[in-house]
């Protein structure tokens, strides 16, 4: 399909039940599909053939690690790791005829789906002040134009710094660098709208925020917990991994509010099994939990673990492990005997019995793992929550053995990367020591804005200026209106980006779009082909190198951006030598590897296939926490408490969605076909509500200052959702959730915890889908 056939697709609803198995062969013919028509067959062959493999391209997609290099497959990718990175690879190009045929307002109303099939970007842009419409811009002009307003500006904090994930550890180190020698740690990133509250709690209690399993301890689990994660959707190589841990014989307990696919049976399609077999069924117990119940379903383990204690002193816990290497277990379990049945049976919607039915597996497994991602995280208890859990996993020394651990599932490839790299606003002050040590500067020490208060601080005017690195930060931040105007208040906005976005329609007074080289381009810095690296999920360090031609001769790596922008900003510096670093990425890993822990000797070590693992200090039960041990935490049992006549929202993807760009308004495995603007409901609710199947409705959520939210004309469908709750996608419904309710402690936007009403539509009926 050629760009001048594209259209939005408008709702066309069609519902089909939901599937209970996932991927097979439907899953590759739908890659390639969606690939074959953004590419031609030799591009996609290249992409495809290359991707997660040891010489070729990191997908861009998720940071699901991959497998020892001599263990990979051929086609070592999923569906949607596919249609991402030949997404990225599509032949459509923006050109600035596109931008001189297009005004920028006309471009606001298109969709996301709309913005990003357009294709790839191919030079600089400019939107001047009162100009309706981008116009061309040489980079050198570029550069001068945002240089010379960060350099205006009153203060250093008055500039913003954002970084989504998929941007390479390189050019993540370098924009750190940047950031703080010209004066400022607001660096807010993606993390601090999803993973925030693992990061935090995980810190606090083993005194490191990243997961402390391999895929080879998920293998060999006895028990894997996967709590408020869609792995079929958003991780779907994860299943791969659980279907080798249940044919070693261990078990999947699955807790979610919506039944998934992937959870179910999952159909391996480089497997004859998968392809006419009936696959592997992967949860052994499903638990149909409440949006935001897990709190009270660890509190409930934990307390039925101490009571086995009880029973049978000496066989439960591992009273040698507690003793030795953790604090607070006295105070945690005076705390934990005290929740109340009653309180956790109304928090979870689940039995006791189905409960104890857990409780019985896990007095069976020696080695057990907690998976979960953002239906965790995203919660206003999500910290307590995952203290809980870590709770859960020191009474019987899960951590730091093969088998056990705690697996936060990081959504977005080089999210943790990023962060490892100094992508924070309160990097600890060792690592702040050790830039100066090498770069001759004293770094600010005051913390910077995460991205909730960075558009805080855009909104009250205390940022003008707002550099985007990768993403879609309009789209992917809470309180849509808010946020946007927000940015419009902004002297100058830019994004360094590979497509077109609705962040490009939403811009300050001068706006620049930089486009840049995507994962799958080969990237020559003069005459000489370079390589990045990334770090996947579970902390293991890798190569990248794109296989395809650039999209323009007029692109620029984001290392080359970052360092120009840089020098132009900064001036000639013999300790940082911006040039030195876009000419020779080596020399960029030369100086992470004297100033990033675990990182020594790094272009030597990252040379070889499959690269290398960090060091996890929790995995060799080594606990960098004040006391120098693991801590049991003392949680308050809370739950959210809901109004009567309303609902608990929690924004989800679709499954033919990445991020916050969808590349066909279906969700198949859901069985939701033709359009988005849907609300998920249990029939019961709906009954109780009064609203019929298929009836049309505004959501609309009230905070605690009175203000209404509203996002319109959504078509409710009954679906097994658990009692209590409703589902729908986003960024549509990003809209319904207020800035100021984030997760305590790590001030993440509280997406999966959106009280709502329904309110039907004048003169709206059901109809027959």
């Amino acid at each position: 399909m050629s760009r001048t056939e594209i259209e939005d697709p408008s709702d066309d609803l069609s519902v089909t039940p939901p599937k209970t198995w996932a991927t097979g062969l439907p899953a590759v013919t739908h890659a390639l599909e969606y690939s074959l028509g953004q590419t031609s067959v030799r591009r996609t062959a290249l992409t495809l053939l290359n991707i997660n493999q040891p010489k070729g391209i990191d997908c861009p997609g998720c940071a699901w690690p991959e497998p020892a290099p001599g263990e990979r497959h051929m086609n070592e990718y999923c569906e949607n790791g596919a249609k991402h990175i030949n997404d990225e690879a599509t032949s459509r190009r923006v050109t600035r005829d596109f931008f001189h045929e297009h005004s920028i307002a006309e471009l606001d109303t298109k969709s996301d789906y709309w913005l990003n099939q357009q294709g790839r970007l191919t030079e600089p842009m400019v939107k001047r002040p009162g100009a309706t419409h981008y116009e061309p811009i040489g980079w050198d002009e570029a550069f001068g134009l945002l240089a010379e307003e960060l350099k205006a500006l009153a203060s250093p904090d008055e500039a913003l710094f954002y970084v989504s994930g998929r941007l390479s550890n390189e050019a993540a180190f370098l924009l750190q660098l940047f950031a703080r020698a010209y004066g400022t740690n607001n660096l807010p990133d993606c993390s601090n709208m999803c993973h925030e509250s693992s990061g935090f709690a995980m810190t606090e209690t083993l005194g490191i925020g990243k997961g402390t399993v391999s895929l080879d301890d998920l293998h060999h689990s006895d028990l894997v917990f996967v709590v408020g994660q869609n792995p079929g959707t958003n991780h779907p190589r994860m299943l791969s991994a659980l279907e080798e841990t249940k044919r070693n014989g261990g078990r999947v307990i699955a807790v979610n509010t919506l039944p998934e696919a992937g959870l179910m049976r999952f159909k391996h399609p480089q497997k004859a099994r998968g392809v006419i077999g009936r696959g592997t069924p992967i949860a052994d117990q499903f638990l149909h939990i409440r949006a935001g119940g897990d709190l009270a379903l660890f509190q409930a383990l934990n307390r039925l673990l101490l009571e086995a204690e009880d029973a049978a002193p000496g066989t439960v816990l591992d009273h040698d492990f507690i003793q030795e290497h953790t604090i607070g277990s006295a105070e945690f379990a005076e705390h934990v005997r005290k929740v109340s049945w009653e309180h956790v049976l109304e928090a979870t919607g689940l039995t006791r019995e189905e409960i104890e039915r857990v409780h019985a597996q896990v007095l069976k497994s020696k080695k057990i793992i907690v998976c979960w991602a953002m239906g965790l995280t995203q919660h206003k208890h999500g910290v307590p929550t995952i203290r809980e859990v870590i709770n859960f996993l020191l009474l019987r020394g899960n951590i730091g053995k093969p088998g056990a651990g705690a697996c936060p599932v990081r959504g977005h490839s080089n999210v943790q990367g990023d962060r490892t790299m100094g992508v924070w606003e309160k990097m600890p002050q060792k690592f702040l020591d050790a830039l100066e040590k090498e770069f001759g500067f004293t770094p600010p020490a005051h913390h910077g804005v995460d991205a909730v208060n960075g558009i805080h601080a855009m909104y009250e005017g205390r940022a003008k200026v707002f550099l985007g690195v990768a993403g879609n930060f309009v789209r992917a931040t809470p309180d849509s209106a808010v946020t946007e105007e927000a940015m419009r208040k902004c002297r100058l906005t830019a994004h360094i980006s590979t497509k077109l976005n609705r962040s490009h329609t939403v811009c300050g007074d001068t706006a620049l779009i930089l486009p840049t080289l995507g994962r799958s381009d080969k990237d020559f810095q003069n005459g000489v082909e370079q390589f990045i690296t990334v770090e996947d999920s579970m902390s293991d360090v890798h190569a990248s190198r794109g296989k395809l031609p650039p999209a323009s001769p007029h692109l620029l790596s984001e290392v080359a951006i970052i360092s120009r922008l840089a020098h132009r900003t900064l001036g000639d510096d013999p300790f940082i030598p911006w040039e030195q670093f876009e000419g020779d990425y080596g020399t960029i890993r030369d100086r992470i590897s004297r100033v990033v822990p675990g990182f020594e000797d790094f272009n030597a070590r990252v040379a070889k296939p499959g690269g290398f693992h960090l060091p996890n200090p929790a995995s060799e039960r080594v606990f960098r926490t004040p006391s120098g041990k693991a801590v049991f935490t003392s949680n308050e049992f809370t739950m959210p408490h809901v109004p009567e006549g309303h609902l608990l929202l929690q924004t989800l993807r679709s499954h033919d969605q990445w991020n916050t760009v969808w590349y066909a308004p279906n969700d198949r495995y859901r069985g939701i076909h033709n359009a988005r603007r849907v609300v998920l409901v249990n029939p019961a609710d709906l009954t109780e509500l009064g609203i019929a199947d298929r009836e049309l409705v505004d959501l609309v959520s009230v905070w605690h200052d009175g203000k209404e939210r509203r996002a319109e004309d959504f078509r409710v469908v009954a679906y097994p959702a658990s009692r209590g709750s409703a589902a729908a996608y986003y960024p549509e419904t990003n809209v319904l959730v207020p800035l100021d309710s984030v997760a305590d402690f790590s001030n993440c936007p509280t997406s999966k915890g959106v009280v709502v009403r329904l309110e039907r539509k004048e003169g709206s009926a059901a109809w027959d889908a």
